[in-house]
């Protein structure tokens, strides 16, 4: 039965393994230690809210056999509106998966930190950190093999050791179940968490996602698969939900001001928990941060090659071209310690704009009957997806005011 389970997981793992990243790890951690238990709420309908937008990608990729980005310059007739989305898109994926990169290797740097100590190198007046290029190299042959399979197991191993490592965390910190319960159930807004709440909600709820989802699942599923692919879905994206709320609950265990990040938490957990909780703490950060080096690039190929119409698929030149250059620019930003904050605000932008945009056309496309045939939604996917999209199009207008520090 157990061999039967992990030969149908694969890309609802992948998907996971993607928005729980170092930004995400990060968001859980202030939550926690600010907070206490009473933002788990906004976790859960994070994880409904990508359960039920992850699994229309996916149901739109297995039928149709095309990526996201391919089926949208497909559907929309009007060459400027299309060339204005599909412009939206290229941005805020390709541009802003390579600014985020970046921070993915330097999260796998910081675990592998708080074990082995600085790793930086400093010759003459330049400063170099090495471990930044350790990680590109292992993202690099990975992504470099183009072989799906093989990518999908070191992914699905990856995400394995990151889970253990953070329920465990949790688990050493010996929480309070019932306060656990309260705050998953019962919604509640302490003073000043609103943009924590916001965080947690956007780096779960990821538009690359959906593009990432729809293409990897025509490399494993076909029309008949389509029940494996919606368990697969449900229990990934499940799984890391319990993940990011297992951050949450070991960082309210250290409720301080002085917590600003995950190597914070765990220095602070060794005199309380011993070093067995900064271990095992360490080594989930860096499983998050070396899963997400590896997607993010891959999200941001799948995009253009989609939005350009491409063919060749992974094993292609222009593939791999697209996808090196977001690993080369997040390996030399993370190595040399530079933060393009100018960048990243420009793909908090366009990610704020994106989400919603691209929402509402996949709603618009999942309800189409030339396009999914039996296989389009029901009245109550299209509700639920509705109350998404209110709270996307919520969270787009306020990433955006808060780039532009107006909140």
């Amino acid at each position: 039965m157990i061999k039967n389970w992990f030969k149908n997981i694969g890309p609802g793992t992948l998907v996971a393994a993607a928005f729980i990243g170092p930004g995400t790890v990060t968001v859980c951690t202030l939550a926690g230690a600010q907070f206490g238990l009473s933002l788990l709420w906004a976790m859960v309908l994070s994880i409904i809210a990508t359960i039920v937008l992850q699994e229309m990608a996916a149901r739109l990729g297995i039928i149709t056999q095309k990526g996201l980005s391919e089926i949208i310059r497909i559907e929309i007739s009007n060459p400027v509106i299309r060339k204005i989305i599909m412009a939206l898109i290229l941005a805020a994926i390709f541009i802003g998966n390579a600014a985020y990169e970046a921070g993915n290797i330097s999260g796998g740097v910081l675990g592998l930190e708080a074990i082995l100590g600085n790793s930086r190198w400093n010759i003459g007046g330049f400063s170099f950190n090495y471990l930044s290029l350790f990680i590109g190299i292992i993202a690099f042959i990975l992504l470099f093999i183009g072989n799906y399979k093989w990518l999908e197991k070191v992914l699905i191993s990856l995400v394995v050791i990151m889970s253990l490592s953070f329920i465990i965390t949790a688990i050493i910190t010996k929480p309070n179940f019932i306060g656990i319960i309260k705050g998953s159930l019962l919604p509640s807004f302490p003073e000043g968490s609103l943009l924590t709440i916001i965080g947690l909600i956007g780096t779960t709820v990821v538009p690359y996602n959906l593009f990432l989802h729809a293409s990897l699942v025509k490399e494993k599923w076909s029309k008949e698969d389509l029940p494996k692919a919606k368990n697969d879905t449900f229990i990934s994206i499940m799984l890391g939900g319990i993940v990011s709320m297992a951050i949450i609950v070991a960082s309210s265990a250290i409720q301080s001001s002085n917590i600003n990040s995950a190597n914070d938490l765990a220095e602070a957990l060794v005199p309380l928990y011993g070093n067995y909780a900064k271990y095992f703490l360490a080594l989930g950060l860096f499983a998050a941060g070396i899963t997400s080096a590896i997607t993010a690039p891959l999200a941001a190929a799948y995009v253009v090659e989609g939005c350009l119409n491409w063919q060749g698929g992974m094993r292609s030149r222009r593939f791999k071209a697209v996808w090196m250059v977001v690993l080369i620019v997040g390996i030399i930003f993370s190595s040399i310690g530079f933060k393009p904050i100018e960048i990243i605000k420009f793909a908090q932008i366009a990610n704020g704009l994106l989400l919603p945009v691209i929402a509402v056309i996949l709603l618009w496309i999942m309800n189409k009957t030339s396009v999914l045939g039996n296989f389009k939604n029901t009245t109550f996917q299209n509700v639920l997806a509705l109350l998404i999209l209110f709270v996307t199009i919520f969270l787009g207008l306020k990433s955006i005011l808060k780039v532009f520090e107006l909140i």
